[in-house]
């Protein structure tokens, strides 16, 4: 159990799941949190990250910082999206580890499973074929980062763990209709096309492909178990490298952009572009080992897109 007077390191704390872990644990009653971003301590200089650990003494590191995008901005910058995350994590956690931090949580993403792997996911079939051409420099980056807490652990005993996550969404997200996830860039094309009276709505790619949506505020909770029940040897002893993190729900983009005309109350016609990429056929992750031991989600995607919505009509601009 973590103590909540532990000093606890948010790496990211502006993002959307550094908002939502920061809103969790302050609502948890843990008030001695360290916030720091790149405006904070730029992550990617090993000196400056090093000042900050020796000054601030974190006890906890929970890592969301990184440059993260959709498959438009992952294609239009796949040099920063590889060199900017190496750094970034790799400078993280090395200091975590350096500077005897007792406890890291570092967040994977589905994009380092083979672009043919078996679905569901499996923690097992990490390395097993190539990544998804469209976010291989990401994925890398990612995988880089879970070997490098797994190796920790292996050499020193670090309990450095990292959670593999599904597609994740809510309030807090970044709406732009071209660098945006798929949720965040839908939402923004209803409302505009909703504002403005359009009759159709284009949507990239088939519309058949499947993905995992879970809601920031569960993967919050999720965050709060593993820190809270779970160690690094539970997960590295039984030969794995990560956990799964996920909504245990299979969504097609088709029925994802269905759901999100409803939320918005769209009424045009939904087109969809198969001339645009659709991505892997199919990402749903395998949540049997997180769940086995204590958490499952608790918010429906529709739910969900409602909840967004709302905080969207309040809080987001629209680019």
């Amino acid at each position: 159990m973590i103590l909540k007077n532990k000093r606890i390191l948010i790496a990211g704390h502006k993002g959307l799941v550094g908002q939502a872990i920061h809103r969790k644990l302050v609502s948890e009653g843990y008030l001695n949190l360290l916030l720091a971003d790149r405006e904070t301590v730029d992550f990617i200089r090993r000196e400056q990250l090093d000042d900050y650990f020796a000054e601030k003494n974190p006890e906890i590191v929970i890592i969301t910082a990184g440059k993260v995008g959709g498959i438009g901005a992952n294609k239009a910058f796949p040099a920063e999206f590889l060199y900017q995350n190496l750094l970034i994590w790799g400078n993280l956690i090395d200091a975590s580890a350096r500077f005897s931090v007792e406890k890291l949580i570092y967040l994977g993403s589905a994009t380092v499973y083979p672009e043919n792997a078996q679905v569901p996911l499996k923690e097992e079939y990490l390395l097993s074929g190539p990544f998804e051409p469209n976010v291989e420099p990401y994925a890398l980056a990612k995988l880089n980062a879970i070997k490098l807490c797994e190796n920790y652990y292996r050499a020193y005993g670090k309990n450095f763990i990292p959670l593999t996550l599904a597609n994740l969404y809510g309030i807090g997200d970044h709406f732009n209709t071209n660098t945006s996830h798929v949720i965040p860039s839908l939402i923004t094309k209803f409302h505009l096309a909703k504002a403005l009276d359009l009759q159709e709505v284009e949507v990239w790619g088939s519309g058949s492909a499947t993905r995992d949506f879970l809601n920031v505020d569960d993967l919050s909770d999720a965050i709060l178990f593993a820190l809270n029940s779970i160690d690094a040897g539970s997960i590295f002893d039984s030969g794995i490298s990560h956990l799964n993190v996920g909504s245990s729900s299979e969504t097609s983009i088709k029925q994802l952009a269905i759901q999100v005309a409803e939320a918005v109350d769209y009424s045009g016609k939904i087109l969809f572009d198969s001339t645009k990429p659709d991505g892997a056929a199919r990402k749903f992750l395998d949540t049997s080992r997180i769940n086995a031991l204590g958490w499952s989600p608790r918010i429906s995607l529709s739910e969900g897109l409602n909840t967004t919505y709302d905080w969207f009509l309040s809080h987001a601009e629209v680019k």
